[in-house]
């Protein structure tokens, strides 16, 4: 017997209605004021401020020195914030979610999701050029614009976006709402891995956060663009399975008239009109050596009314000629 769990594994007869998120009101509030915190992390760590003081303190703390046993555990963890292993396992779950629904959004929404990722968070790390706390150079300082590529934290970012994608893409409230502790959690353990693994600033871990916070928000005026995405490529793919299928045979009136086949004419490759048999007619034979009928055939002129061909089929199954007698001739007869 099947249960509600297995059920639900099933595609669904038709797509369902879902309800796509807009930028309402307090979505767009949250926005500016994540955009808001964005800024002026970045500002504490230019000028610099205490921040910096603060990111100084954790490292030289060394957490991973203080909590050894749990090194093995935490290294193991912060693959959740990788960006390979974590798009492919969400992009499963999404894959399986767009066959059941009928819909290509959720892979958009993912691959949209990821290029904003890729783009702001990117150019950020290479336009600031910080520098980890491995790489560290003099203590103190901001260690900006040094070459690294660590500010913001892209294994935070990360976690963010592909966690939350899952949130987003609810269809109800409370899966929403399970959803989107999850998310937070796991982006929050994966941002305080990495500064317990001396691999980030605890401000790279703040910007990180709010990066990915930002994009989820901004999701929604994305949306637009995604619907006629999908809309493009379905239609892409209705026009290549309609190229794929076999042209559907025309119904032929009983007496009508019938398409005529063609021989193929071995001499120059064309066409000849197939021959009309009726009921206990025999076909045409052709003799050893003779050539197909074509073209040239109705080019020969016509044989001598001596000769052979011109012979009645009688005599030549004789094999003698039958003489007549001609007028004046006498009739020899033996004595």
């Amino acid at each position: 017997m099947r249960t509600d769990i297995f059920a639900r594994l099933d595609r669904e007869p038709e797509p369902p209605k879902i309800e796509i998120p807009r930028m309402s009101r307090t979505r767009l509030a949250l926005f500016g004021g994540t955009a808001a915190f964005y800024t002026a992390i970045v500002v504490a760590v230019l000028v610099p401020t205490w921040l910096v003081t603060i990111d100084w303190k954790v490292m030289l703390f060394r957490p991973y020195q203080q909590w050894p046993e749990l090194h093995a555990w935490l290294d193991y963890f912060v693959v959740l914030g990788q960006r390979g292993p974590t798009a492919v396992m969400v992009a499963a779950w999404l894959g399986w979610r767009s066959w059941r629904m009928h819909t290509l959004r959720p892979m958009l929404v993912l691959g949209a999701a990821l290029l904003l990722l890729n783009v702001t968070v990117g150019s950020v790390k290479l336009g600031l050029g910080r520098l980890g706390p491995h790489y560290a150079t003099q203590i103190g300082s901001t260690e900006m614009f040094s070459g690294g590529d660590i500010f913001p934290s892209g294994h935070t970012a990360n976690a963010v976006v592909t966690w939350g994608i899952l949130a987003y893409m609810a269809t109800t409230p409370r899966t929403r709402r399970n959803l989107s502790a999850l998310s937070a959690t796991v982006s929050l353990g994966v941002g305080l891995t990495t500064v317990y693994l001396g691999t980030h600033w605890l401000s790279d871990v703040l910007l990180g956060w709010a990066a990915g916070l930002l994009i989820l928000l901004a999701l929604p005026w994305c949306e637009p663009l995604i619907a006629r995405a999908e809309a493009r490529i379905l239609d892409l793919r209705d026009r290549w399975r309609a190229g794929r299928l076999p042209l559907p045979s025309l119904p032929v009136a009983a007496g009508g008239p019938r398409p005529s086949h063609a021989l193929p004419n071995p001499a120059r490759g064309r066409g000849v009109p197939a021959t009309k048999r009726t009921h206990g007619s025999r076909p045409p034979v052709v003799g050893v050596g003779a050539s197909l009928p074509g073209p040239s055939a109705r080019t020969r002129t016509a044989k001598p009314a001596g000769s052979s061909e011109g012979v009645p089929a009688p005599a030549r199954r004789s094999g003698r000629e039958t003489a007549t007698p001609s007028h004046g001739s006498r009739t020899m007869t033996g004595g």
